[in-house]
């Protein structure tokens, strides 16, 4: 029986071990260019050179090619013709649709998690890391959960093309909150714009519940995107 129970509890414990990743390297430089961009530290309109970044990021040229390849693909980065590959710059336009579509994604997933009537654990949990990170005034952490929060609602909705949407629209939402200015934010009341949101769904009021998370994606869009792509 004992030894049973030490199979048991070794096999329980290899499953609880994740894989090393051993990404390509295109991924890897990928994966840093995007968080560049999407951070703001690259800006729109930046060019991208290949040799300089090479030399920055200790690579050769070939996965450097190779990744902004993946962010062209993204929708991040754009060809420009006899001039090479840049940032994709932000327009008013694009930024006022942006918004706009999002609200349209979150009205949806909230209709399709209280139709499944999918569980609100995850969202509560964003909720609350969301709370404390607004009391320790981590304004990164409480950002890191609000996307949470909203990658989690897209989710719950279990709508494959809705997430698969959703992510694209996503690389876009981030950086445009990267590149404004939010320094004189007031984080408890990012904080507290959420839990109404869970409650309003667990209660199963659906007028509610879409009209806070409306008003909630109408604030980002109340902001002029004129002003934002002029601050850049």
């Amino acid at each position: 029986m004992k030894m049973a129970t030490r199979r048991a509890s070794a096999h329980t414990m290899a499953h609880d071990i994740q894989p090393i990743e051993n990404a390509p390297l295109r991924v890897q430089v990928a994966n840093r260019l995007r968080s560049a961009i999407l951070s703001g530290r690259l800006k729109p309109g930046t060019g991208l050179v290949e040799t300089a970044l090479a030399e920055q990021m200790n690579v050769s040229r070939a996965p450097i090619r190779e990744a902004i390849q993946i962010l062209e693909n993204d929708g991040l980065v754009e060809t420009i013709a006899y001039k090479g590959k840049r940032v994709k710059p932000l327009t008013a336009r694009e930024i006022g649709e942006t918004y706009s579509l999002r609200e349209v994604f979150e009205v949806m997933a909230v209709r399709r998690i209280l139709e499944i009537n999918a569980p609100l654990d995850d969202l509560r949990t964003h909720c609350d890391v969301m709370t404390a990170a607004a009391k320790a005034d981590d304004f990164a952490a409480l950002v890191a959960a609000d996307e949470a929060f909203h990658q989690a609602l897209i989710r719950l909705a279990d709508h494959d093309l809705l997430l698969a949407s959703w992510k694209n629209l996503y690389l876009r939402i981030h950086q445009i909150m990267a590149l404004r200015n939010r320094d004189d934010s007031n984080l408890s009341e990012v904080a507290g714009n959420h839990p109404p949101i869970v409650d309003a769904i667990a209660a199963g009021d659906s007028d509610r519940a879409i009209k806070l998370i409306s008003e909630h994606t109408r604030i980002l869009a109340a902001f002029d995107p004129a002003t934002i792509v002029e601050s850049l």
